[in-house]
């Protein structure tokens, strides 16, 4: 039925105009249903697919990266083909979906973690390659050590102050990044001794596992840096059945604006929080949206942007996005923030204020 209207109007000629077709876009998450940041990621692309007027998937890949490789070659080499693919370099999966998506006539764009200078180099630039978003992942491992660090009492001459690290996935590029931040910081400070880092795939009962031995094996740590909040939650637990208390006895960190952690940065149980990533899949939408409307996002900051999204979360910012969050549309107009017949010299502002207008 609609083919036959759309039909018609064209043989009636221009006055209404072709047929517009909403925009289709395939998200790949990498994360599960199950994690907290990567539902609110979802639900924040989706409020900004839905007031962009645009068609939004999303495919969950439960942490295993084949399965991401499956769900792309389905929708590259398949019979429904999404106008715009959307995913992460998570475990480096970027290569395969490139080369599935080489003549498949469907554009691609990357969020949270993009193709390594090495990759790049070797897969060289492509036209279906769109551009990407990616987080300060380096600077947030940085904040957050420095913030740890300014919060402990300060110790005297030739004390040191014992800090454990708990990090995601070492084939993960922003794990890579968020320790090598905490390491430039760390170098800024030789009071300070990491005593282990860890790996503990970014799930709360790995971390808790590994941190009922580590505090066993280090029982004078004060200071706890983990890459997420599933991990800080799992050493937290692990630290409270030692009969101590988090954020009195030892000060921990986390990634991530999720609900609990929100609460927790609000009771004191956390005492450093960096959050505002969430969004980045909601910023990638409003630049689907122009891309669509024929915006050459090259005149408007760039096709390949990293996000300074993540940021320190004190507690009067934790309450309110504890409360924005029941907005189905998180109280932003993402048709407002499109560069659409704006002057060259705008600039997305994409950031966490936008959100807490």
């Amino acid at each position: 039925m609609l083919k036959y209207l759309c039909g018609v109007l064209l043989t009636l000629g221009s006055v209404f105009g072709p047929c517009a077709q909403a925009a289709s876009v395939l998200f790949l998450s990498p994360g599960s249903t199950h994690e907290a940041f990567w539902v609110s990621y979802g639900q924040f692309m989706q409020a900004a697919a839905t007031d962009l007027g645009m068609d939004l998937r999303i495919l969950y890949s439960q942490r295993m990266p084949e399965l991401t490789i499956a769900q792309a070659r389905t929708a590259l080499q398949g019979p429904d083909r999404p106008d715009y693919l959307v995913f992460a370099n998570e475990q480096y999966v970027a290569p395969q979906i490139l080369r599935l998506a080489q003549g498949s006539g469907v554009k691609l764009f990357m969020v949270n973690a993009s193709l390594t200078d090495n990759q790049l180099s070797l897969l060289g630039e492509r036209p279906d390659r769109l551009g990407s978003l990616v987080p300060n992942d380096e600077e947030g491992g940085y904040l957050m050590l420095k913030e740890l660090i300014r919060q402990h009492p300060p110790v005297a001459p030739g004390q040191s102050i014992d800090l454990l690290a708990f990090s995601g996935l070492k084939i993960t590029p922003s794990a890579q990044l968020r320790e090598k931040g905490m390491l430039r910081a760390l170098a800024e400070h030789p009071e300070v001794r990491l005593r282990q880092l860890v790996y503990s795939g970014w799930t709360r009962d790995r971390a808790y596992e590994q941190a009922k031995m580590l505090f066993r094996r280090y029982p004078q740590v004060s200071l706890v840096w983990s890459a997420n909040d599933e991990m800080a939650f799992g050493a937290m637990q692990a630290y409270a059945e030692t009969g101590r208390k988090p954020g009195v006895d030892a000060l921990f960190s986390a990634f991530n604006t999720s609900p609990a952690a929100l609460q927790a940065i609000i009771d004191g149980r956390l005492s450093v929080l960096l959050g505002g990533h969430f969004t980045l899949g909601g910023w990638a939408m409003v630049e689907l949206h122009d891309i669509d409307q024929g915006v050459d996002l090259n005149q408007y900051g760039g096709r390949d942007r990293q996000l300074p999204l993540l940021q320190l979360i004190d507690k009067t910012q934790a309450r309110r996005m504890l409360a924005m969050g029941d907005a189905p549309d998180f109280g932003v107009n993402f048709r407002h923030l499109s560069a659409k017949g704006r002057p060259t010299s705008y600039r997305y502002p994409f950031n966490l204020q936008t959100l807490m207008h």
